[in-house]
């Protein structure tokens, strides 16, 4: 339900440590939620700036994860390509509080066509 400034979207439990899960936007760009393996959480556009490739389809290496079609590392921080690889994927902001993930819902509807 989006009311407030940020949107829940459910318990920290629900993504295991070293994995991402996709939360759909109707209208609007998928969001990518990746759970690292110390156990931070990060919410990014879910494609990579290079070929538009599912990040959460990638490996998650700490604090970056690699696009599944030509291997460009993201940094989950940032969504900054690493390396010589150039390009940016929106990030979402994220926080975690009682157990739960809450999005920004501004960052959320940005993507969102009127």
């Amino acid at each position: 339900m989006l009311t407030g400034k940020w949107l829940d979207i459910g318990p920290t439990t629900q993504i295991e440590p070293g994995t991402a899960r996709t939360l759909p936007v109707a209208g609007g760009e998928e969001i990518a939620v990746f759970h690292t393996m110390r156990g931070e959480f990060y919410a990014l556009v879910n494609k990579c700036p290079h070929k538009a490739g599912p990040l959460t389809q990638g490996i998650i290496h700490g604090d970056t994860v690699s696009c599944p079609l030509h291997n460009w590392r993201i940094s989950l921080r940032t969504g900054e390509a690493q390396g010589d690889d150039k390009g940016c994927t929106p990030t979402i902001p994220l926080k975690v509080d009682g157990g739960r993930l809450f999005l920004l819902r501004d960052a959320v509807m940005a993507g969102v066509v009127a």
